[in-house]
């Protein structure tokens, strides 16, 4: 893709040479692939499923499933951006293959539980922040 191009000259562009009806589908279909990403990664990355991605953010499998096909409510974004923030920390330090196990295992600096335990307990904030400080470099001496 071509970054280069600025977007707000495409989006004028854009708006002068197609169908204003076109546009809003294509805007409504971009903000429900861009809601729904988090959740197909955080799938992906620690290996659940439909099942357990649902208890982590105390819903039924029915419910967490039209998530992925619609896009979660307006009022989880919080819940769900902390655990896309774990599942950035956990990405950018921890093997991708490794992830599920990580995230299975407990851990002594989480209190003896496990991120899968430490996220269904519902604080995703809380979550949040206890994995960012468990992967905390500056903590470790030289």
């Amino acid at each position: 893709m071509d970054t280069s191009i600025d977007p707000g000259i495409l989006a004028r562009d854009l708006i002068e040479s197609a169908d204003v009806d076109w546009l809003r589908d294509l805007v409504d279909a971009l903000d429900r692939e861009m809601r729904v990403a988090p959740l197909d990664r955080l799938v992906a990355l620690w290996d659940l499923s439909n099942a357990s991605a649902a208890r982590l953010f105390g819903v039924s499998r029915q419910a967490f499933a039209k998530w992925l096909a619609d896009g979660p409510p307006a009022g989880r974004a919080d819940d769900i951006a902390a655990v896309d923030n774990i599942t950035e920390l956990l990405y950018r330090y921890v093997k991708r293959e490794r992830i599920p196990a990580v995230v299975r295992r407990p851990a002594e600096n989480l209190g003896g539980a496990s991120i899968l335990e430490i996220v269904e307990s519902g604080d995703y904030s809380a979550a949040a922040e206890m994995v960012r400080r468990a992967f905390d470099l500056r903590r470790v001496q030289p």
